[in-house]
């Protein structure tokens, strides 16, 4: 099997043989044919290289979900040019440190940003192409337009000489501090997303580019994908990424905030083949509006549903599994740094417990000193993965070797999520060591506790944190958001919980909150929740 993989090269090698009229990205009612949207990346990738990019320079990519987004990707990948995601969230001085952190030389940005660019663009002097696309706002003035860039030129290849190494970036947050950029190289990527390897169908990862292309050729159904978390974060920006490179088609939506009806309608009048979520935030929601609207959602042509990043509740499963029972729900275990750590699967015949997880062969668990956890010695450990990882974190030398540890020779991605292994060898997940609660010595890890909570049939999510408790050290406490209409008394639903959770994990207090402001992608942010939880408990 290769290991001279290039996203550029692949996608040079698609244009040939993928039908010029399939549709290549779907954003609300505009369709890119796989024939535009493969002249119009050329386009692209030809004139942020005359007007002075070079190779390896960094593109920060500044939108929502749009149907630029792919696009401009795939120029990224053609022109030897590195992705970089920025969070549309952010405010201006998160803004200037990511792409200046970055070394970005280009920014490609919607007009709904504009003032947001304009403000903080001075401050920025390395990036010398800010490029924006027309989105029906006022935007600036003194820029390049991205449809100038994308409709001049002939469309016709670049026929440059790419490498394996040339890299994509996902900037993630993390739990704390500011955001670092994960560099992997396009090699790597493409063999941890699976190499165009296909299970059901009996496929082996492919040889080469010229074997991936002749498959796309041969295959009876192109993927059609719908990341329903936005593309800038690195769950959503992946399955956009496997779509296109197996020649299929991306589906997004208008929206700046998930809608689910609009979610279902899209996927009954594009036939998607393959949803991404981000757990129950987005399970419930869909489940919900298919419950209320027996037989008006046609989701049949789903075959799979994948999650990532936070747990799914077996009961939003079943309830999705009575709507379509042909699905196969996929809960990935994975995370920017370390991309399959464990796999969940559940089907009509199969259910699974929450934070169950199957571990892959490339995964081992270590203890906090690198000794190997033994399945079945109720010590928990943190999960590795071995064999094609990123390169580590740009410009951040300490991360890199924190995360990136070489044990007995071994060369692991270790992003701090702590497990149980079981004598079967499966994981259950306990969470994210840093935010682990210690509660007079004990360790409670936050995860295992909301889940708990969320099985009171009156409540729509919940998140605990640790606050400073002079007697506990740390007090456990859960901020719950309930469903419309309920009503629900702290006392009881502490008593609820008594009944799914160790005394020392019953948290010291339960409070309310409307909304708990997830992510568009699901993520939570306990930062905000534990600020709410100090300020509703008056501590300093």
């Amino acid at each position: 099997m290769s290991d001279s993989w290039n996203y550029g090269d692949i996608l040079d090698a698609l244009a040939e043989v993928v039908p010029a009229d399939r549709a290549a990205v779907i954003h609300g009612d505009k369709i890119v044919s796989w024939g535009e949207f493969t002249a119009r990346s050329n386009n692209l990738a030809k004139a942020l290289l005359a007007n002075g990019a070079q190779t390896g320079d960094k593109v920060a990519f500044y939108m929502r979900n749009c149907s630029e987004y792919p696009e401009g990707l795939a120029a990224a990948f053609k022109a030897r040019l590195t992705h970089v995601n920025v969070n549309y969230r952010y405010i201006e001085n998160e803004l200037i440190y990511l792409i200046d952190n970055a070394d970005a030389t280009v920014c490609i940005f919607a007009a709904e940003f504009a003032s947001q660019i304009e403000a903080i663009k001075d401050q920025l002097p390395l990036v010398k192409q800010w490029i924006q696309i027309e989105d029906g706002h006022d935007g600036l003035a003194d820029v390049s337009h991205y449809e100038e860039y994308a409709t001049s030129g002939d469309g016709t290849q670049l026929n440059i000489e790419r490498q394996p190494t040339d890299q994509l970036f996902i900037y993630t947050g993390g739990t704390t501090g500011m955001p670092k950029g994960v560099m992997w190289s396009q090699n790597s990527l493409w063999h941890v997303m699976g190499g165009g390897k296909n299970n059901r169908a009996g496929l082996a990862a492919c040889a080469d580019v010229a074997e991936q292309a002749q498959r796309v050729k041969n295959a009876p159904l192109a993927p059609v994908a719908m990341p329903l978390p936005p593309i800038m974060h690195g769950t959503g920006l992946l399955a956009a990424v496997g779509a296109i490179a197996n020649g299929g088609t991306v589906v997004t939506l208008p929206a700046k905030k998930f809608e689910p009806a609009m979610a279902l309608a899209a996927v009954a009048k594009h036939k998607v083949t393959t949803v991404t979520i981000v757990g129950d935030a987005f399970a419930r929601p869909l489940l919900e509006t298919l419950d209320e609207n027996p037989g008006k959602y046609d989701i049949s042509s789903i075959t799979m549903m994948t999650s990532s990043g936070v747990m799914w509740t077996k009961e939003m499963k079943a309830g999705l599994l009575r709507h379509n029972d042909k699905m196969m729900l996929v809960d990935g275990f994975s995370s920017s740094e370390a991309v399959g750590l464990g796999t969940s699967v559940m089907t009509k015949k199969s259910a699974v417990e929450v934070a169950k997880f199957t571990i892959w062969p490339n995964c081992k668990v270590f203890d906090e000193n690198d000794q190997e956890v033994l399945p079945g010695s109720g010590q928990s450990g943190m999960v590795a993965v071995k064999g094609y990882l990123p390169d580590g974190y740009y410009k951040d030398q300490a991360k890199t070797d924190k995360t990136f540890k070489t044990i007995d020779g071994v060369r692991y991605s270790i992003p701090g999520d702590f497990v149980q292994v079981e004598k079967d060898g499966s994981l259950t997940l306990l969470g994210r060591g840093s935010n682990c609660i210690n509660t007079a010595g004990e360790k409670v890890f936050p995860e295992e506790v909301e889940e708990a909570l969320k099985f009171h049939e009156g409540v729509a999510d919940c998140l605990v944190v640790g606050v400073t408790d002079v007697k506990w050290g740390q007090s456990i406490t859960a901020v719950v958001e309930l469903l419309p209409g309920v009503a629900l008394e702290e006392l009881a639903l502490r008593d609820f919980s008594r009944v799914h959770l160790a005394a020392y994990k019953v948290p010291k207090r339960i409070l309310f909150r409307e909304s708990l402001e997830r992510a568009p992608n699901g993520k939570a942010n306990y930062k905000l929740i534990k600020e709410f939880a100090e300020a509703e408990l008056d501590i300093a």
